[in-house]
């Protein structure tokens, strides 16, 4: 019998795992990032799991780290979403596909139209992860010596978002009428021109692409600053939020849901998924022995990379066997830095500690039986922690398989997850609305009516 709430839940693929060491785990495909028929294969598992969708962050940089790290990292090659979501919407019939879109190293105009093909190639399962780009070494792939200040990006990011719906509400959605008798291929009264200028885009549009199947494709946000949290009330439909604790999850549960609500926005219209990163054992000690063999895997050269990747700065020069020193502000994501603080501050860890932690991956995790992962997934959901999860696998395949095969029965006998996907687009299974077309309207169904007679 289905519970009266459903967890909602993505998967956080990088195009893989997160975890640094996840390729050199035994039994992992070393080589997935860049390998088709893996990825195939994983997306496949995701939708036999009810998967809600794929969600692949991108990155714009390789040279973000020193070359003593960056060696072991298997991130440095891996597919542009835009190439690899539709090839994986061909393979795939319910699964959502999600990727990152750049509001700073990106445009208005491609950003909108890449999307809106998306969303058509796969029927309706697309969707937009508004990123800022924190990552300074990006900038310097796109002719800036300077990253663009943290609060500019989210100005910037919050008129680019108006650009971007705007070209995807360029035609009505019975624009086209192809008309063969006539000659008529779409009715000019149903098309509008942007003329969008403000102060960072000039925009004339239309854009070259039907209205997309789902209205817009799912808008995601996951930025947890101040002006990320606002960023998400007043625009995003699913939030991948940065969480620790149940009460951390909690207290941005309520804070970006509140902000929402003083916005006049409906908080069921906004799915919050935290990154939850789960492994499965036959028993609490076999899992805990899984993870800490994974972890042990991440070599210190790439853990001292990944603190000072979070803290914004070298850590590099600090003692390894020390408390963390005070750390200045920095022009990095504000959220990850500050996370990395908490976490030494809260379990006084050493900087090694600490990197050796970041390294490997630092988030909310779930590390137990089939019982034990869901028991605390049920008590996310029902104490207003989450609306889901964003899951990230330890390593592939085991862990994906682990968590679909195991852990998701459990959940189904629950009847906290679907056994039958709702419908076929993205919005219908995550329970969102279509966005009405803000040029065009739907009449009234008495005017509409009249109209025809």
């Amino acid at each position: 019998m289905a519970s009266s709430r459903q967890l909602r839940l993505g998967a956080f693929m990088r195009p893989v795992s997160i975890h640094t060491a996840a390729w050199r785990y035994p039994g992992a495909f070393p080589d997935a990032n860049f390998n088709f028929a893996h990825l195939k294969r994983f997306a496949q598992t995701l939708e036999r799991g009810r998967f809600d969708a794929f969600f692949m962050a991108d990155h714009l940089a390789v040279l973000n780290m020193p070359m003593d790290a960056l060696k072991r990292s298997a991130t440095v090659t891996s597919f542009d979403p835009a190439t690899l979501l539709p090839a994986l919407a061909v393979v795939t019939e319910h699964l959502g596909l999600i990727a990152t879109g750049s509001t700073t190293f990106d445009v208005p105009y491609h950003l909108a139209r890449r999307f809106a093909s998306l969303d058509h190639l796969s029927g309706g399962r697309a969707g937009w992860n508004i990123v800022t780009t924190s990552n300074p070494d990006a900038a310097l792939n796109f002719g800036l010596e300077e990253h663009v200040e943290h609060d500019e990006r989210y100005t910037r990011a919050r008129e680019f978002f108006d650009v971007v719906t705007g070209l995807w509400d360029s035609w009505a959605d019975d624009a086209f009428i192809r008309d063969v008798e006539s000659g008529i291929y779409f009715d000019p009264e149903k098309m509008h021109v942007l003329n969008h200028k403000g102060p960072n885009y000039s925009v004339r549009g239309p854009l070259n692409v039907a209205r997309p199947v789902q209205g817009w494709p799912v808008i995601v946000q996951a930025g947890a600053s101040e002006a990320g949290k606002q960023l998400a009330a007043e625009t995003a439909e699913v939030v991948f939020a940065g969480t620790g604790s149940l009460a951390d999850g909690q207290r941005l549960y309520a804070d970006i849901k509140g902000r929402m609500r003083k916005l006049g926005r409906d908080p069921d219209h906004l799915k919050i998924l935290p990154g939850c990163f789960v492994v499965v054992g036959d028993s609490a000690e076999e899992a805990r022995r899984k993870r800490l063999h994974l972890d042990s895997l991440v070599h210190y050269d790439s853990a001292i990379a990944s603190l000072s990747i979070a803290l914004g700065t070298d850590a590099s020069k600090f003692d390894p066997d020390g408390p963390l020193p005070e750390i200045p502000e920095t022009n990095a994501s504000k959220s990850g830095r500050e996370r990395a603080i908490a976490l030494a501050r809260r379990e006084n860890l050493t900087v090694r500690q600490l990197a050796q932690r970041l390294g490997g991956f630092s988030g909310t995790a779930m590390v137990g039986t089939p019982a034990m992962i869901a028991d605390q997934m049920e008590e996310w959901l029902f104490s207003n922690g989450s609306d889901g999860f964003n899951v990230m696998f330890p390593y592939l395949p085991e862990g994906l398989d682990d968590f679909v095969d195991r852990v998701v029965p459990e959940l189904q006998r629950r009847g906290l997850l679907r056994r039958e996907y709702e419908g076929r687009t993205l919005r219908e299974n995550l329970g969102l609305p279509r966005p009405e077309n803000r040029f065009f309207p739907k009449q009234p169904d008495h005017l509409a009516q009249r109209d025809v007679a």
